[in-house]
């Protein structure tokens, strides 16, 4: 069900009451007082401190996957089922949401996530590939949690400011990804250590947030138990999942992800066979993950010039389009400015689909599902991307007809996204 609704409808909606309240609201907290900026700064803070250990327990280890394949003896397939299994799993829970009878609380779920993500993270640690896998899955299933119940804190606790802070959460999963990437090397070397002191060291950050948003939790479950019965989850699944506005949200999620993966699977290995070499191919892969968080950061911006969304996804399509073409087949010498053009069309549509979740559900509950199923079948959709290219790169021993084809499905990708970029509303 869908009605009608605009951007100040959207602000209006009151978030769900919560034992902690929310945060940008409150006694002493008047709007644009000093108050007011102390709570949504520190609330924003407690959405960064989880958003960077949202990415690093993947984009660590294709740095050492070498030595990885070398410690363990892994084929080429092997190697790469390591970093596309936690990728199938990060839209996990929200495939299992919906069949919950009462889903847990948004801060009972993020500490569940840091809490298997440690363990997941030092599960791999141990010698042998069984607990390897393992705790790569468990890392993916503890991320797939946190992906779904960022977006819903964010409805709740931000209802009048979804896009910025949406925006805020995308370059700091952005940011933790990139230095993940970027310091596992060099702190390998400096200590002259192995690959398991990067991914080990991984457990710290993480092992902090669950403790900070520990006492938060601990309240929100004693509200819960004396708080009246809310609405049966699963009614509420059905209201979502028969919706048309939210397979438009879930398809643009997939689609825009699915893009998103085959840059990170496959981008370097383009430029390496274009002719560039192998380091300067992994800064041309940083290059665009740093871009990417200033397109996430735009978005807010940009938003505040428009009536609806529909003008952000026109411009992601055309950025990724150009950017694609660019470092597919324009001179070698100019990559870098085509990879900047198409890191900054994925960071808008990142950060576009992430704020779909928050301005298309009519509250908190709606918001919770929409979440759960835009990221579950969305990254399923996504993980798809770097398979599919590697097939066809296989098959036709070249890369025109693999872009050709990520170029059309670029294109596709304003289908779902102009109808889910109209000011409506799930629910109500």
């Amino acid at each position: 069900m869908t009605r009608p609704n605009s951007a100040e409808a959207a602000a209006r909606t009151a978030p769900e009451s919560t034992a902690t309240g929310s945060a940008t609201t409150g006694p002493g907290a008047a709007p644009g007082g000093a108050g007011h900026r102390r709570a949504l700064g520190g609330a924003l803070l407690l959405i960064v401190i989880v958003a960077v250990n949202l990415r690093p327990a993947v984009a660590a280890v294709g740095p050492v996957l070498t030595e990885l394949r070398d410690a363990f003896h892994l084929s080429g397939t092997a190697a790469g089922a390591l970093t596309t299994l936690p990728l199938v799993f990060f839209g996990g829970y929200g495939l299992l949401a919906p069949f919950l009878r009462r889903p847990p609380r948004g801060e009972t779920l993020l500490v569940t996530a840091m809490g298997l993500l440690v363990a997941g993270l030092l599960l791999r640690l141990l010698d042998a590939p069984f607990f390897l896998f393992a705790g790569s899955l468990v890392a993916g299933i503890a991320i797939s949690i946190g992906n779904i119940a960022m977006p819903a804190i964010i409805k709740r606790d931000h209802p009048s400011s979804i896009t910025a802070v949406t925006a805020v959460y995308t370059v700091a999963v952005t940011v933790g990804a990139s230095a993940s990437s970027g310091l596992a090397v060099p702190v390998e070397d400096a200590f002259d250590a192995s690959w398991r002191l990067p991914l080990g060291l991984l457990a710290v950050p993480a092992a902090v947030a669950g403790a900070i948003w520990l006492p938060r939790a601990l309240r929100a479950a004693r509200a819960a138990r004396s708080a009246p019965p809310a609405a049966a989850s699963r009614g509420v699944a059905a209201l979502v999942w028969r919706s048309g506005l939210a397979w438009q949200v879930t398809i643009f999620m997939g689609v825009q992800s699915l893009l998103a993966y085959v840059v990170l699977g496959w981008l370097p290995t383009l430029c390496q066979d274009r002719g560039m070499g192998e380091a300067p191919a992994g800064y041309v892969l940083a290059l665009a993950s740093a871009v990417q968080a200033v397109g996430s950061l735009a978005v807010p911006i940009l938003a505040r010039r428009m009536r609806d969304q529909r003008p952000l996804v026109i411009a992601t399509v055309v950025f990724t389009f150009a950017g694609f073409a660019g470092v597919t087949w324009a001179p070698i010498g100019s990559v870098w400015g085509w990879t900047a053009v198409l890191g900054f069309g994925q960071g808008l549509g990142f950060a576009t689909a992430l704020s779909f979740i928050g301005l298309r559900a009519h509250d908190v509950r709606v918001a919770a599902q929409l979440s759960g199923m835009a990221q579950g079948v969305g990254y399923v959709i996504a993980a798809l991307g770097p398979l599919g290219i590697g097939a066809l790169h296989d098959a036709t021993g070249g890369w025109s007809v693999p872009m050709i084809v990520v170029l059309a499905v670029t294109v596709v990708l304003a289908v779902p996204g102009l109808p889910a970029g109209r000011m409506r509303s799930i629910g109500g």
